[in-house]
Order: structure tokens, then sequence, then C-alpha cells
């Protein structure tokens, strides 16, 4: 069920904010697979293998915080779920959002079929998927690493190895300025 209210984002006109009561998935499905339709069809940079989905919608502060998959990105998506603490965006403006892994640039969008949301682009164009299940579950792990402190992550898409007691590779070696400059030591 969705409630509208209305708010007003700096350069932006007036639009009733949809309030999201139940997971938001099923319409920004709807709202991209009309963009891969209309604007994206036949692009380069589409991965053939991807399609859109939703991925592991649920609340967070009140609002609704998942990952979507398209064949064009891989993004963080908030969508309102309430009006209290929701602060608008306006299209194509950046907020940052505080995480246990860091602050993330969140993007103003806005599409029908969804109302106003906001987007943290994860992997854009996502090429190297060969699979969509492999897009899906690198979705689910951003998720998941998104609440842990940066020293408990592991490489983008893959397990934490810190919370798995491995250790981490260690740094590469900085060469000498000289040897970085001019390709050969003193």
């Amino acid at each position: 069920m969705e409630r509208a209210t209305t708010t007003v984002a700096a350069n932006a006109r007036a639009r009733p904010l949809r309030l999201h009561d139940a997971d938001p998935g099923p319409a920004l499905e709807a709202a991209f697979l009309r963009i891969e339709r209309e604007a994206m069809a036949g692009l380069p940079l589409l991965n053939p293998a991807l399609r859109v989905q939703a991925v592991g919608f649920a609340r967070w502060q009140g609002q609704w915080l998942g990952t979507l998959v398209t064949p064009w990105f891989l993004n963080l998506v908030l969508v309102p779920g309430q009006a209290e603490g929701w602060i608008p965006v306006a299209e194509g403006e950046r907020r940052f959002l505080a995480f246990g892994a860091g602050d993330f640039a969140f993007l103003g969008g806005f599409e029908p079929e969804v109302g106003e949301f906001q987007a943290c682009s994860l992997i854009s164009p996502p090429g190297d998927f060969e699979r969509h299940a492999d897009a899906v579950e690198c979705a689910r792990v951003a998720l998941e690493l998104l609440h842990e402190p940066p020293a408990v992550q592991g490489t983008a898409c893959g397990s934490a190895r810190a919370a798995q007691g491995a250790e981490p590779p260690p740094p590469p070696a900085t060469p000498a300025r000289r040897v970085f400059m001019f390709g050969r030591a003193a």
C-alpha cells in the first residue's frame, strides 16, 4: 500500500511523496523494465546475461534499502517508507549516507512507477558478470557488507576475509621515487 504526502527537494517541483508500506521492489522492477525497453535497448554497454531484479529490500531507519540489478548497473537504492526521516533530494543532486562501511553518495531520482528514490552506483556497467545469479549474489553481499566496518570486509562481491580469520594480502610495495619516475634505480 502506498501513501502520499507533498515534499519539495531543492531544484525540483513539488510532487507528492509516495510512501511505500510494502517492499518497493516490484515498482522498481516495473520502472527499470520500462527504461530498459524504451531507452536502453540495443546499447552496447548492456550485459545480456543480466535482467532487472530488485534484491534484498528491507526497512532501514524507516525507509526501504536494497539493491537493484539491471543489465547496465548494480545500485544501492533507498525508497521512502515513511515521511519522518526522509530527506528529499532533487533528481541528479547528491546526498551522503553513513553506513558501517563508510559514507556513500546517493543521487536523487524519480520514476512514475516508484516516485522519488535515491540511488548509489556500485557497479556500472556490470560487464564482468557471466551469470545473473552472480550479480544477484554480489548485490546480496554488498548489502551485508554495507553495515559492517571496513576492517571486516573482504573484496567486492566476495567473502569477508577478516571475519573468517584469513589475513589480508600485504600492501603493494611502493617503488622509490626515482624508479617510479624513470623506471630504474639510482
